[in-house]
C-alpha cells in the first residue's frame, strides 16, 4: 500500500487560494467519507488550517492524480486554478513530511507548537470518521512520538520568535511566578490576542483586555477567562497591572508619564513591566525616566527575537537529525508488515497440521495404545507434517542450483555447520 499526501500552504499558495481549499470542521467527516469512497483510497485523514490544507491517505491503486480530481470536484474549483500551488509525497517523502509538520519545521513560524494539535485533531476526526487504517493510524502514532521526542530533546520551541512570545518571556524573567501576577493589556489585535494566549498557557493570575471598542476587549477576554474595559476606563485599572502589554493603531501615545507615576504610588511602588509593541509608540517615551518602571518597546525586544530564531536554526538543525531517525523506524515497520502475511499462514499451517495429528493421537488413546506409544507416534507425525514442505523445496532447490534460497533457508532456520 502507497502512502500519499497532497498538500497546499503558506509557501506554495496565497491566502486567496488556500482559503478556497480549507476545510470547515463541522464538514470534515462528510468529505473524509466522501474521499474514501469515490477515490478508493483505502486510508484517510485531512489536515485543514489557515495556513495549509493535506490529505494524507493509504491507497493500493489511486494517485495523485485521483486525489486532485477528487479535490476539485469537492471544492467545484477548476484545477488550472489551484494545481499549480500543489505538492505530493509518496512513502517515504510522506512519512518525512509529515513529522516535520508536527515538529514545526514546515511552520510559518520556525518550531510553532500549534501544529501539532491540529494534526492530533486530524488524526482525532479521522478516527470518528472511521477512515484511519493499520498503516495510516501507525503512521500517526509515530508522528506524535516524533514530534515530542523533537520538543524534548532540543530546543526547537524554547526560545522566543514573536514580540508577542518575547513579551511574555520578559515577564518571566521579572517575576517568578505569574500566577500571583495581574496582566492589562491594550489593545485587541492579533499581537495582544497572542500575548493574551501566551499568558494564558503561562498561568497568568489575572488578564485584563482594554480597547476603544469594548465589544472587541470582551470578546477575547472572554477565550482567556478574562475580563473587558473600556480605553476610557484605563487610568481607574492601571494600578492593578503588575504586566502592560499595549498594541493599538493610535497616532498618539495613550498611556503619559502623569498616570503611570499615579499608578506607581497607589502600587506603592510596587515594580511594574510596561511592554509597548505599538508603532508609533502607546507609551511617552518619559515613562521610562520612572523609578519602579521598567519600559520595554519593540525595539528592545527585536534582539530578543533574533537570538531566538538562531537558537530555533540550530535546534531545527538537531531536529532534522531526529526526524531521519525516526522515518527508519517507521519505515522499518513498514517492511516488516510485508513479511505479517507469510508468518500468518506459516503459522496456520503448523496449527492445521498440529490438530490433525493430536486428534488422531487423542483417538488413539481411546482405542487403546498405551500413551508413551501415542506420544511418539504424535511427535514423529507432527516433526514429518512441520518438515515435510520445507524439505521438499529445499531438494528442489538443489535441483535447480537456487544456493540463494538454500542460503537463505540456513539463515532462517539458524542451521549450524557447513551447508
Amino acid at each position: 500500500m502507497a502512502i500519499l499526501t497532497l498538500g497546499i500552504n503558506h509557501t506554495t499558495a496565497p491566502v486567496a487560494i488556500r482559503e478556497r481549499l480549507a476545510f470547515p470542521t463541522d464538514g470534515l467527516k462528510d468529505a473524509l467519507l466522501d474521499l474514501v469512497r469515490n477515490v478508493k483510497v483505502e486510508e484517510a485523514a485531512i489536515l485543514s488550517t489557515c495556513n495549509r490544507t493535506e490529505l494524507y491517505c493509504g491507497a493500493d491503486t489511486a494517485t495523485p492524480q485521483h486525489l486532485i480530481d477528487w479535490l476539485a470536484t469537492h471544492h467545484g474549483l477548476p484545477r488550472d486554478e489551484f494545481v499549480p500551488h500543489l505538492y505530493t509525497h509518496t512513502d517515504s517523502g510522506t512519512i518525512r513530511h509529515m513529522f516535520r509538520v508536527a515538529c514545526g519545521l514546515d511552520s510559518l513560524v520556525l518550531g510553532e507548537p500549534q501544529i501539532l494539535g491540529q494534526i492530533k485533531q486530524a488524526y482525532q476526526s479521522a478516527s470518528e470518521a472511521g477512515t484511519l487504517g493499520k498503516h495510516l493510524g501507525k503512521l500517526f502514532q509515530y508522528t506524535f512520538a516524533a514530534a515530542k521526542k523533537v520538543r524534548t530533546d532540543t530546543a526547537i520551541g524554547s526560545s522566543p520568535v514573536s514580540v508577542a512570545f518575547a513579551a511574555v518571556r520578559l515577564a518571566q524573567r521579572i517575576f517568578d511566578d505569574l500566577g500571583q501576577q495581574t496582566a492589562l493589556l491594550v489593545g485587541a489585535g492579533e499581537t495582544i490576542e497572542l500575548t493574551a494566549r501566551h499568558l494564558h498557557e503561562q498561568g497568568i493570575g489575572e488578564l485584563i483586555i482594554a480597547n476603544r471598542t469594548y465589544d472587541k476587549a470582551h470578546a477575547l477576554a472572554a477565550q482567556f477567562n478574562g475580563f473587558a474595559i473600556s480605553l476610557s476606563e484605563l487610568p481607574r485599572h492601571l494600578a492593578r497591572a503588575d504586566i502592560l502589554v499595549s498594541s493599538t493603531a493610535s497616532q498618539l501615545p495613550i498611556l503619559g508619564k502623569g498616570s503611570v507615576e499615579s499608578a506607581i504610588k497607589a502600587r506603592r511602588h510596587k515594580p511594574m513591566l510596561l511592554v509597548d509593541l505599538a508603532v508609533p509608540r502607546d507609551i511617552e517615551q518619559e515613562v521610562e525616566q520612572l523609578a519602579d518602571v521598567y519600559l520595554y518597546t519593540i525595539d528592545d525586544l527585536r534582539n530578543v527575537i533574533e537570538e531566538g530564531l538562531k537558537s530555533r536554526r540550530e535546534a531545527a538543525h538537531q531536529a532534522e537529525e531526529i526526524i531521519d531517525s525516526e522515518v527508519e523506524h517507521f519505515l522499518a515497520w513498514l517492511r516488516a508488515q510485508g513479511a505479517t502475511d507469510t508468518i500468518r499462514d506459516f503459522r496456520l499451517q503448523a496449527e492445521s497440521a498440529r490438530d490433525e495429528a493430536l486428534e488422531r493421537a487423542l483417538q488413539s488413546l481411546k482405542n487403546g495404545t498405551a500413551p508413551e506409544q501415542a506420544l511418539q507416534w504424535l511427535a514423529h507425525t507432527l516433526t514429518n507434517k512441520i518438515i515435510h514442505t520445507p524439505s521438499a523445496q529445499l531438494r528442489l532447490a538443489g535441483e535447480t542450483e537456487r544456493h540463494d534460497l538454500i542460503a537463505a533457508a540456513r539463515e532462517l532456520f539458524k542451521l549450524q555447520g557447513n551447508p
